[in-house]
Formats: C-alpha cells, structure tokens, sequence
C-alpha cells in the first residue's frame, strides 16, 4: 500500500506491504462526541467547583486575581477553544465579586519553552481578552529567571526543591486553565503538571525531567502513576501547602482536534481523577490485537515545540522516545522505528540556542549514551548567553534541552533500531546513533534483520497532525 507521511514541509511517499496496519487519531477508532453548548457547560462548571469554594466567595474589592494559562504548545486556538471560552467566564466572575480589573493578571506558563510573542498570546486568548489587558501590562509570561518574581518554598518532603513564581504566590485567587491532554510525560498535561513544570525554575524540573526519573520501568509505557506524575502531585500541592490557598482548577478534556470533551473546575486533586476518568476513554485506546514490530512515521519541519523540532537532531530522537512511551504496550521488545525527517542540519538556533552546544558535546568526551551528557546540565543551565536569549529573545531555556536528551534516550533502550529516511545531513541522525536510508523501502529491507521476514508494521501518517493517543491491546488492563 502506498502512504504519505510528514516530511520537512511536504510529505514523502512510502510503499508498504499491503498487511500494514494504520492507526489515525480520531478517525480509525472515533473519539468521545465533542461538548455541545461549550460555553453554557463551560459556566456551569466554574460556578460550581468540586472541593474548593466558588471565586464568589473567594474575592472581593481590593483582592487580587492571577490566571495562569498555557503556552502555545498546546490547547488549540480555535474561537471555542478552552482557553478563550473559560478565562473571559473567570474574570467576569471576579468583576461581578467586586475584584477591580487593575488587580487582574494574566500569566503564560511557558515555564522552560521560549516565551510566547505578543501575536502568539493574542491567538491563544482571543481579540477581547488581549485587547483588554496586554495594553496595560496585564498579560505576561512566566520567566523562570526573573528572582525578583520568585519564591524559594524549600523542598518537598522527597526533597524536591520548589521554586515558584512570586505573582501566583502571592495572589489572593491562584487559577490555573489547563487541558487533560495525553501527554508522554506522566500522563496527562492540565493538573499540577501544569502548575509543577510551568510557573517553576529549572532547579524545579530537574527534580523529575531527569534520567532517574525517566528511565525507571515506570516512565514507559506512559502511565497516570508513575514517578514522574507523582512529582508533579508532591509539587503543586506542596505550593498550595506554602500558599495557604488551592489553586482554583479549570481544566478540559480534548479530542483529537483539541475541542471539549469535557470540563471540570475545583480543586486539582480532586478534578484531576474526574478528568482522566473521562480522558481514558479517548487517550488510551485499546485497540491493537498483536505487536508490532515495525513502527513507521514522519516528521514535520515545525511541531510541538516549533520550527525545526524535525530537523534539530536532539528533538528529532526525542520525538521518537515520545512515540516509544506512548506505544510500546503495543510494540515487541525488538521494535524497529523508521521515521522520516529531512534532517538537514537546521538547530533553529535562535530559537534553541543551547541544543548545538549540546549535541557536540554527545560527539565527544567518552559520551557514549544521551544520559552522559547530564553531567553537564547545571553547567548549561546557568550560561549567561543562554539565558540571556530564554529572557529577551523568544528561545527555549537552555536546561529545556536536557530533559530532552533524558526523553530521546529512551528510543534506544526500547528498540532494535532507529532509522532516518530522507536525511540531508545524514551525519546529524549518525551522530544520535539512529542509521540512515535514503527510503522508506531501503529502512524495511535492512530491518528484516531485526525483525525477520514478515514483521507487523504499524503506520502513523498523521503522528504530529493531531493529538496522539496511547495505544494499548485490545483486552488489556491498564
């Protein structure tokens, strides 16, 4: 059969045997039917949270109201989207409670990705919100390198270290807007993921971003309990301990296409359980009646965490890892990846500046595997050039690459081997330790020695189009 898959900013034509199987988020199994009266429900659940009494009886005059809400990375930004749907519903609340719109603040928790631009932001909260409050200072991103805007809150009892942004902190109503959304890492994004790794410092996320926590046999496949996840919940409810406060919640449940399933407002510990509740019923799909041996893909030029995540070789292994934690219920222990990428040498390095620094040092120095490098990361989260760009140039924060080399790692220890089909600079992918084909075809050949003759191929054509899932067997409990 013949399949199109992503590739650089076309598509690359594969001709795979007629017995491949194609799984497409949302189309080959349908998810949960969308909300309708987004808005009306949308209320209804922000007047009436689960745990947690309602902003009425919250705020008043003279209060002061910070609402923290997601970067461009993920959430949609269509005109219903959660975002533009739930925030306007929040700030009338608080006006109607006597709150002066002066004591309203916006906050993107863009944590350790680049800051979102004035447009960007625009797109994320709508004409009316933006309007309203980016002219007069009100709408901000999180700088997790401003100390004068954070607050050292000791350790969790593990030992964590917490380090939160001072505005939220010191807020009278703390609101976080998130999304319950599959994610490789731990689960599910929204909850206190969102809180634990968006309005923190790097010294924060290094606590679970890391190799002890990501290469533990609970990381992969993907699940709800893992160590990572339950980080994330020491965090942000050690944040509400020191604040005195719950963060007022309000989270979606998104399909494929990033519409509502569903909404649940309150307090996180409570509404994170309702959530992933209605959130298995689209993300972990139970579907496969045998393993794969084979798993094929693409990648675009500009996904997930922007332009040349499909061509910086560090995201490149990184996004595979992120196919592997989501998969690999349903994939045999000698798996093969062939995945294509132009994979031309394009860091993007205005906007990772630290990612080239970092692949060098993968080249040399006795560093044989990616979690060599983490040696290094408090050496490169602390380079003044570095952070200078995260601060005042729209770029990733240089530690954000190595929680990426701690993710790509996990490609290798799950498969026979990686292939790169279609590479420019095929030395980039060499230098990841993936091998290199100029075809799908010729990758499939070479894997025969790994899988034998007759392998289940599973394909993905639209991997980064949509919203992935999590793939599982068919009767299989999780």
């Amino acid at each position: 059969m013949k399949l199109q898959f992503e590739y650089g900013h076309g598509v690359m034509e594969a001709n795979l045997p007629d017995s491949t199987d194609v799984f497409i988020p949302g189309v080959t199994v349908k998810d949960p039917e969308p909300m309708d009266n987004i808005e009306e429900r949308t209320r209804e659940s922000i007047l009436n949270p689960i745990g947690i009494e309602p902003i009425s009886e919250q705020v008043k005059k003279g209060s002061k109201v910070v609402i923290v809400f997601p970067d461009r990375v993920k959430g949609g930004t269509q005109e219903d989207a959660h975002r533009k749907v739930s925030i306007p519903i929040i700030i009338d609340e608080c006006l109607k409670a006597g709150v002066e719109k002066r004591d309203i603040k916006l906050i993107c928790s863009n944590g350790l990705h680049r800051k979102n631009t004035k447009e960007e932001i625009r797109g994320i909260l709508g004409d009316k919100v933006f309007n309203a409050f980016w002219y007069s200072g009100q709408i901000v991103n999180h700088d997790s390198e401003n100390y004068d805007n954070l607050v050292d809150l000791g350790c969790t009892e593990r030992g964590d270290k917490v380090i939160m942004n001072k505005e939220v902190f010191d807020a009278d109503l703390a609101v976080l807007i998130g999304h319950a959304q599959g994610n490789p890492y731990g689960g599910y994004s929204g909850g206190y993921k969102h809180c634990s790794t968006g309005i923190t410092h790097w010294r924060s996320i290094a606590s679970h971003h890391v190799p002890d926590v990501m290469h533990g046999s609970d990381f992969t496949p993907v699940s709800n309990k893992s160590l990572m996840r339950t980080k994330f919940d020491e965090i942000g409810q050690h944040m509400e301990k020191c604040m005195g406060k719950k963060f007022f919640t309000c989270d979606a449940v998104l399909d494929s296409n990033s519409r509502q399933i569903d909404v649940f407002t309150g307090y996180a510990k409570e509404i994170q359980k309702l959530s992933w509740e209605v959130a298995n019923k689209r993300t972990y799909v139970h579907w496969a009646e045998k393993k794969y041996d084979v798993l094929v893909f693409g990648m675009p030029q500009f996904f997930h965490y922007g332009n040349g995540m499909g061509t910086n070789p560090i995201l490149m292994m990184q996004a595979i890892s992120a196919q592997i934690i989501r998969h690999k219920r349903i994939l045999s222990d000698n798996c093969v990846v062939i995945c294509s990428s132009t994979c031309n040498g394009y860091f993007h390095d205005e906007e990772f500046p630290a990612y080239r620094e970092v692949y060098e040092m993968f080249q040399k120095n006795y560093a044989n595997t990616l979690p060599d490098l983490n040696q290094y990361g408090e050496y490169l989260a602390t380079k003044k050039e570095y952070i200078d760009k995260y601060r005042y140039a729209y770029a990733y924060h240089p530690f954000h690459a190595f929680s990426m080399i701690s993710c790509g790692h996990i490609a290798e220890m799950n498969t026979s081997a990686i292939y790169i089909v279609g590479a420019q600079e095929p030395g980039y992918a060499r230098g990841m330790g993936m091998k290199t084909r100029a075809t799908f075809e010729e990758a499939l050949r070479d894997a025969r020695k790994y899988v034998g003759d007759n392998p289940n191929i599973l394909a993905l054509p639209l991997t980064f189009k949509t919203a992935a899932v999590h793939l599982a067997m068919k009767e299989e409990e999780i």
